[in-house]
């Protein structure tokens, strides 16, 4: 791992590779706190997490100096990452504000469509268990063991205590039956 603080303070010098350096040493954790910072945003975001380390890194090391002839000053690693979050918060606020005008759509609300040849929850449910007591005519503990595993939620070895038979019979009882389902299902 390379030292945060000294390539900071090789950018701050004015090295021209240190930027590079400070790029590839920073931005996996980088990622990270983007991705923990888009994590609480709505969803349908058109910015992702690399979108935002690359704006944020363009927003804290400019190339050469900036407007006002200053460079950034960076005391520690932890100066750097604070500063990082903080640019980060400013362009989701940016990005969020932009959105909201009229001239992008401010008014407008994004809605989901669903697929209309997608049947709905209800429909899946009623043909799943139609499909069941087709499967539990045809091998009973099949179906019992998808019952108590895909609506119940019990894990493998449950279902195999529950039913009495041994965990590996209970996971091929539920291999057969995700096969015969998806079959008879169609899907």
């Amino acid at each position: 791992m390379m030292d945060v603080t000294a390539i900071l303070s090789a950018a701050e010098n004015g090295d021209p590779h240190a930027a590079e350096e400070l790029l590839q040493a920073v931005y996996t954790e980088l990622r990270r706190l983007a991705a923990q910072k888009l994590a609480n945003e709505t969803p349908g975001q058109t910015l992702d997490a690399t979108a935002l380390v690359h704006e944020a890194y363009l927003r804290l090391v400019p190339k050469g100096t900036s407007t006002t002839g200053e460079r950034p000053h960076w005391n520690s690693r932890g100066h750097f990452f604070a500063a990082a979050a903080e640019a980060m918060r400013r362009i989701l606020v940016e990005n969020a504000r932009r959105k909201a005008r009229i001239k992008h759509g401010g008014e407008w609300r994004r809605i989901t469509v669903g697929d209309p040849a997608d049947a709905d929850e209800d429909t899946r449910l009623v043909a799943l268990d139609d499909a069941l007591t087709r499967l539990a005519a045809e091998d009973a503990q099949a179906a019992r063991v998808v019952e108590l595993h895909h609506f119940a939620g019990l894990s493998h070895e449950l279902v195999a205590e529950t039913l009495g038979v041994t965990v590996y019979q209970a996971r091929q009882k539920w291999s057969y039956a995700r096969a015969w389902l998806c079959d008879a299902l169609g899907s």
